[in-house]
C-alpha cells in the first residue's frame, strides 16, 4: 500500500522511506506525461524507452525535492520527468537540430505568405512556398508541439541561466540572473496575450489539455472529435502560437 503525499514525513532520518514513497506514489504520473507527449511523435517512438528516462527523472526530482519550499512534489517532478523525456528523444535526434531547423523554416514561410496574401496562408500554401508535399508538412507541424519554447529561443543560452530558470520555476526561489526571470515572465504574458487570439476551438483544446490535463482522448470526448482531429487543432494553435510569438520579437531564431 503506498503512502499518500500529505501522509510522507520528511524527518531526516525518514528519507530513503520517503523517497521510495514518492517513487511509488507517482509512478503512473510518469506514464500520462509520456503519453501526453508520444501523442506529437512518430509511430516508430517506443513508448517503454520514454517512460524509462520518465522513471529516471522522477527518481532525481524525489532524490532533491525539498519539502520547505512550499511547493507540491508533483509540480517539481513534472519539470525533471519532462526534462529526461526530452533528453532522450533529442539523443536519438528526433529533436535534432535539422529538424528544428525544418520548423523554423517552416514559421519562415508562413510569415512571408501572410504579409504577402495580407491573411493567414493554409496549409496547402505553406507546403507549396516550401516545396514539401502536405505529409512532409504535417510531420514537422506536429513535431512543434513536442516542445514548445526552449530556453534558447527566449535569449537564455548559458548552462548557468538554465539552472538558475529550472530552479525559479520549479520551487520559486530567487535567482540572481533578474533579467532571465523577468524574459520568461514576459514570456509567460505573451503566450497568454497571444491564445486569446486563437480561433475558439483551438482555445478550448489548449485549455483543456494544459490546464485541465486531459489526454486528447478525453478531449475528444467532450468536444466529439476524433482523438487525432483533436491532435491536428493542438498543432495547429502551437504553431499559430509559435509564428506569432516570432512576429513580435518574443522568441528567437
Amino acid at each position: 500500500m503506498f503512502l499518500a503525499e500529505s501522509q510522507i514525513e520528511y524527518k531526516k532520518g525518514e528519507y530513503h522511506l520517503s523517497r521510495n514513497a514518492l517513487i511509488n506514489e507517482n509512478l503512473s504520473y510518469v506514464k500520462s506525461i509520456v503519453c501526453r507527449m508520444a501523442g506529437h511523435l512518430p509511430s516508430c517512438v517506443e513508448i517503454d524507452d520514454l517512460i524509462n528516462s520518465g522513471i529516471i527523472g522522477l527518481i532525481e526530482a524525489a532524490e532533491h525535492y525539498n519539502p520547505d519550499k512550499n511547493i507540491k512534489f508533483r509540480t517539481y517532478a513534472a519539470f525533471r520527468i519532462r526534462g529526461a523525456i526530452l533528453t532522450e528523444l533529442r539523443s536519438r535526434d528526433f529533436l535534432s537540430r535539422s529538424t528544428r531547423q525544418k520548423r523554423r523554416e517552416l514559421e519562415a514561410a508562413y510569415l512571408k505568405l501572410e504579409q504577402e496574401l495580407c491573411r493567414e496562408a493554409n496549409d496547402e500554401e505553406v507546403a507549396e512556398e516550401l516545396g514539401i508535399d502536405l505529409d512532409e508538412f504535417y510531420k514537422i507541424k506536429k513535431m512543434t508541439s513536442v516542445s514548445f519554447i526552449s530556453f534558447d529561443e527566449i535569449g537564455l543560452y548559458s548552462n548557468e541561466q538554465k539552472k538558475d530558470m529550472m530552479s525559479f520555476l520549479t520551487d520559486g526561489r530567487n535567482v540572481y540572473n533578474a533579467s532571465s526571470v523577468a524574459r520568461i515572465k514576459e514570456t509567460e504574458e505573451a503566450v497568454a496575450r497571444e491564445i486569446e487570439h486563437l480561433p475558439e476551438k483551438e482555445q478550448i483544446v489548449i485549455s483543456l489539455y494544459y490546464w485541465d490535463e486531459l489526454t486528447m482522448k478525453e478531449i475528444g470526448n467532450v468536444l466529439s472529435l476524433t482523438e487525432s482531429r483533436v491532435s491536428q487543432i493542438h498543432s495547429n494553435a502551437i504553431f499559430h502560437l509559435r509564428v506569432r510569438l516570432r512576429k513580435n520579437n518574443i522568441i528567437e531564431d
